[in-house]
């Protein structure tokens, strides 16, 4: 009898195996789903690996939405643990009009923001490095620190200050569009969907964005602000 029971747990513990392996292959948004609902049922061990599937798959972009939108790294990661609670809890609600990525990326944007909103002493920032294009980053980024002279340094620096005041003092819209885009390199398309708005809106936004921190540069810069 013990040996037909470890016979059951060893069949029992392959199949698991091969389930958890058949996750880490292409697997099609509605599986996705059909996991995600069964979440709470009896199939709820099964479930739970799709879920877990899915957070390791977008926890890192998830996160880089809510720091470029909070900019504290801990702010972020909390929000980003509080995404995927909503998303467990919610999963059976789920209707799949829309791709998971999507939904989540609409949940990160809207508790990043009420964070703001009920935090002011938290701003909307980004990094100079993660707000710039690639090969304007990579011109200022410091290899050797102590071989700079430090009045290049401070000046950076301030270069970086000014352009996070400008973003947090962009409108809500524009920065999320903005951070959606230079953050996580969404394209057109998916921040439409994320946003729910038309192309041409969103294309306005980013454009907007980008002339409002030129004027915003542009002025502090010239009234010597910083």
């Amino acid at each position: 009898m013990q040996s037909f029971v470890q016979f059951i747990f060893c069949i029992c513990v392959i199949i698991e195996i091969n389930f958890v392996a058949s996750l880490k292959n292409i697997m099609t948004e509605e599986q996705l789903i059909d996991g995600l609902h069964k979440l709470g049922t009896i199939d709820n061990a099964r479930a739970e690996q799709v879920f877990k599937y899915i957070v390791g798959k977008y926890q890192s972009v998830i996160f880089n939405t809510c720091i470029g939108i909070v900019h504290e790294h801990d702010d972020a990661k909390d929000i980003s643990q509080e995404v995927f609670v909503q998303l467990y809890k919610s999963a059976a609600d789920f209707r799949g009009d829309s791709k998971i990525s999507t939904w989540l990326y609409r949940i990160a944007v809207n508790k990043s923001l009420n964070f703001i909103r009920n935090n002011k002493k938290h701003k909307a920032v980004m990094s100079f490095e993660r707000s710039s294009s690639a090969d304007d980053t990579r011109q200022l980024q410091i290899k050797d620190q102590k071989s700079v002279n430090p009045q290049i340094i401070q000046e950076q620096q301030e270069h970086k200050q000014a352009l996070k005041i400008a973003i947090d003092s962009l409108p809500e819209n524009q920065k999320t569009a903005f951070v959606l885009k230079n953050f996580d390199d969404n394209s057109y398309k998916e921040i439409t969907e994320i946003m729910e708005m038309s192309l041409s809106s969103v294309e306005s936004l980013i454009h907007r964005a980008k002339k409002n921190l030129q004027k915003s540069l542009k002025y502090y810069y010239e009234n010597n602000i910083l």
